[in-house]
């Protein structure tokens, strides 16, 4: 009976983190927290914060709205580029990448 319950127990942790690796490779999108900032470098790393309500309004002031959907890629190298979607048929390829 108790080897049975570790073995139940060793397969839930080996469902959860297996879970957790599908989920890093494959790319899901999470939406940002409110007040939540992204930095995103050249190179493709990424960092974020939750500022103070003090540097929260200064930042806004730089701030402008993201009026449609928005790509980005790294290439082989590492290197990380702002895809033009300006287009009707961009737009509609992003939000579709988005869903």
């Amino acid at each position: 009976m108790h080897s049975i319950k570790l073995v139940a127990i060793a397969g839930l942790v080996g469902l959860s983190v297996s879970q957790a690796f599908a989920e890093d490779t494959m790319g899901t999108m999470t939406m940002m927290k409110g007040g939540q900032v992204t930095a995103i470098m050249p190179d493709g790393h990424m960092g974020t914060m939750m500022p103070d309500a003090k540097t929260s309004a200064e930042m806004m002031k730089m701030a402008k709205p993201i009026k449609h959907c928005m790509m980005m890629m790294t290439d082989a190298k590492g290197k990380t580029y702002m895809i033009d979607t300006s287009t009707k048929k961009a737009q509609a390829e992003c939000e579709k990448m988005a869903m």
